[in-house]
């Protein structure tokens, strides 16, 4: 049953550098719009509960903590499948464990609609976190394969909108089908059957790495393109795999700036999950709103992600040459600003709070999206899914911070405490990046040297 996850072998490579053009032209794009679409309705699946919570919250009585508790399940057991899952991307085929957990979360959504009990929903809920985190490791498998680190930045910050094109149309899609067809469920119920029809879309459009269609590494065909060099033909067709082992403790692990990048994407992810989860609620107690023209705000805090994670992409590879950190910096700067003004300042309208929220997502998104970039690059390229999944892994539990414990602080110190917290959390960012200024590629364990770390500036 297992053997679907297997990578695709590696076929007899192409040797007609016209077909190779044409084959890489039309795949990367294929690729491309292939992750952008499925991780889009990912985020069907999981921010379907939190537009249905004030619907929860009238009709079955729960509190904000309860419904916090059900949000943390998905972010815990999502957080620590990313991790695996990253570890099992690197060994097996991207197409099939993209597609495969989509379609589970969707059936997953369809059984959280039948469920009343708060044990029941969170049970479910984590189940549906844990198939969530099959989605971006294979991305980021197929990305750092389909493209070069010198574009990367780029096509990682497009793809990587997918988030916000996702998170910007559930809270109205779940809007709709609560009031079109009268219930919470339907907020559960329509974006689970669009995620299935789409996990099995998703099984046909994509496909492993460039060598298992005859195409040679991303590398040597942009060198190709450059300067003109001849193809190599490879000694071996065979899929050369790292172990467990190594992608564990020679790449992830003992890598310290791994480690210094995962704990800033922990605070990163607080401040991100807080707005998108939060925002509809606070925008109704505070300002009056009705539940669409809240829902908006976090349409327009998406929106506003979209030109932060493109921004940033596209600056880290013009600007600083595809050192990520930079970029990231600059934007914690943002956060702080935004997450203070939202709250804080004396000037409140709807179109102000929409600004505030868009400027937010767009300094919130930049280096949410080039954290587990800067990651990837830090290790083989064996091993990128699980350096993505181990930064993933913290950041998930970042926002189980932001479900269960803020749900709590609110009942009990108010909105003032929880943008207070928001701010702080975005100079800790700051002052965690500003000292790795200078890091490119530094840290990276080479696959040829077993035995020890080779430490490269690029």
């Amino acid at each position: 049953m297992f053997s679907i996850f297997k990578p695709s072998p590696f076929i007899e490579p192409i040797e007609d550098p016209k077909k190779i053009k044409q084959d890489y032209r039309y795949w990367r794009l294929r690729i491309c719009y292939s992750i952008f679409l499925g991780y889009a309705i990912f985020y069907f699946t999981r921010k379907s509960f939190t537009f249905a919570m004030p619907a929860l919250i009238l009709e079955l009585g729960y509190t904000k903590a309860q419904l916090g508790m059900v949000g943390s399940a998905l972010y815990l057991s999502y957080g620590v499948s990313k991790f695996v899952s990253g570890v099992i991307s690197d060994r097996s085929n991207p197409r099939y464990l993209m597609s495969i957990g989509l379609i589970i979360t969707g059936f997953l959504n369809i059984f959280f609609g039948f469920t009343q009990s708060i044990l029941a929903m969170a049970i479910l809920w984590g189940m549906n976190g844990w198939f969530q985190a099959w989605g971006w490791p294979a991305a980021t498998k197929l990305l750092t394969s389909w493209y070069s680190k010198s574009e990367r930045g780029f096509w990682y910050g497009l793809c990587s909108t997918s988030h916000n094109a996702g998170g910007a149309l559930i809270p109205l899609i779940v809007g709709w089908s609560a009031v079109y067809f009268g219930g919470w469920q339907w907020g559960l119920f329509v974006p689970g059957v669009i995620s299935i029809i789409m996990g099995f879309v998703l099984m046909m459009l994509l496909r492993d790495v460039p060598e298992t269609l005859g195409l040679p590494p991303i590398d040597e065909y942009k060198d190709h393109l450059q300067n003109q060099t001849k193809f190599v033909k490879p000694v071996s067709y065979k899929q050369q795999l790292l172990s467990v082992r190594e992608i564990l403790f020679k790449q992830v692990l003992n890598n310290k700036f791994v480690w210094i990048l995962s704990i800033a994407y922990f605070f990163v992810y607080i401040v991100r999950t807080a707005l998108n989860d939060w925002m509809p609620l606070f925008l109704m107690e505070t300002r009056g709103y009705e539940q669409m023209a809240a829902n908006g705000g976090v349409f327009w805090f998406e929106i506003g992600g979209v030109v932060g994670m493109l921004i940033a992409g596209w600056g880290s590879d013009f600007f600083f040459k595809s050192k990520r950190v930079p970029m990231m910096v600059i934007c914690a700067l943002g956060m702080i600003a935004s997450a203070w003004a939202i709250y804080f300042s004396p000037f409140s309208s709807l179109l102000l709070d929409y600004v505030y929220l868009a400027l937010a997502g767009m300094f919130v998104f930049g280096p949410q999206m080039l954290v587990g970039l800067a990651a990837a690059e830090l290790v083989d390229k064996g091993a990128a899914a699980a350096s993505n999944g181990f930064t993933g892994t913290l950041a998930y539990f970042g926002a189980a911070s932001a479900a269960f414990p803020l749900g709590w602080a609110i009942d009990q110190y108010g909105w003032g405490g929880f943008f207070t917290f928001l701010v702080m959390c975005s100079v800790v960012v700051f002052v965690l990046l500003l000292p790795l200024w200078q890091v490119g590629r530094t840290g990276v364990v080479r696959r040829t040297e077993a035995n020890k770390v080779a430490i490269s500036q690029a």
